[in-house]
């Protein structure tokens, strides 16, 4: 061996004594040597604190969990084209009458039914008088649907108990659980290929009353806006030219003033409901195409 492969010898076998010495010196360098560390964020990545029996080793970051696509709505349109649309009608009795004015507005066009799965005294507020969440899953399994027309809200300001907590009406909380109540309906629908139509409640006659249905007809549109949910308002066609609460009311076409409200001064008689469909069915033609002008056969040559 040469004087320089000796010397360069010597030098490593120094190096590596200096290394392991300051091991030896530093509190968790045997523990290093066990286990190497790993870039930040890898599963060996530990604290500089010697370990311990109660020590709990630090996880690897969990992933953002990506949320999945949204589900293809088939459009209403090619629903239509297929020879049928299938509209059903949900909420509580506000929704009986909606129901009976849809049903008239569009008895005369063929292939299209207009279903009832409404039911009086139920919302999205009371899950342990009428888990709506599992009823109308049910429903829709039972007897299948193209269109879930709703109209919830009037049975709604009220508590909600929700994950072990019961939420009073119109505080923060009571507010997110409405609308995660809100939101979990239309995505059942929607994961049914269900488009979904949210018609929203009207002018009520007492004002503390017609405060509350406000407020959740503000939650519920917000989230309509963000789901991309046709929101149908029926508040302006409730009130007067003086945006009051009036029982009476212009007749469309004919201006003629009739009564619109039944006497609680929260439910609409006959002429009302037909008052308040006339929005959801112009809405529903137009989007199945069921609106547009008939075309003439070509004459013949």
């Amino acid at each position: 061996m040469g004087p320089l492969r000796a010397g360069i010898n010597a030098v490593t076998a120094a190096l590596v004594v200096g290394v392991l010495i300051g091991l030896a010196l530093t509190p968790d360098g045997r523990d290093w040597l066990r286990r190497p560390h790993l870039p930040v964020g890898g599963a060996a990545n530990a604290s500089a604190g010697p370990p311990t029996a109660a020590a709990v080793p630090v996880p690897v970051a969990a992933a953002v969990p990506v949320a999945p696509p949204a589900p293809r709505l088939t459009p209403l349109a090619e629903r239509a084209a297929r020879g049928s649309l299938r509209i059903g009608v949900f909420g509580n009795s506000m929704a009986d009458g909606l129901w009976t004015g849809l049903y008239r507005a569009m008895r005369d066009q063929p292939g299209v039914t207009v279903a009832k799965f409404s039911e009086v005294s139920t919302g999205l507020s009371r899950y342990d008088y009428v888990d709506i969440q599992a009823k109308t899953a049910r429903q829709v399994a039972e007897q299948p649907i193209d269109v879930a027309v709703i109209l919830f809200g009037t049975n709604d300001a009220q508590s909600i108990s929700l994950d072990g907590e019961i939420h009073t009406f119109g505080t923060e909380g009571w507010k997110a659980a409405y609308a995660r109540r809100v939101d979990d309906l239309v995505a059942m629908l929607r994961g049914r290929d269900i488009a979904v139509y949210w018609v929203g409640l009207p002018a009520m006659k007492r004002a503390g009353f017609d405060a509350k249905m406000e407020l959740i007809n503000a939650i519920v549109s917000a989230r309509m806006t963000a789901l991309g949910v046709p929101w149908i308002e029926t508040e302006s066609l409730t009130r007067n030219a003086g945006g009051e609460y009036d029982a009476y009311l212009p007749e469309t076409g004919t201006g003629r003033q009739r009564l619109m409200r039944a006497n609680d001064g929260i439910h609409m008689s006959m002429a009302g409901y037909l008052r308040i469909t006339e929005p959801v069915a112009a809405r529903l033609k137009r989007d199945a195409g069921l609106d547009a002008p008939a075309v003439d056969a070509a004459p013949a040559a």
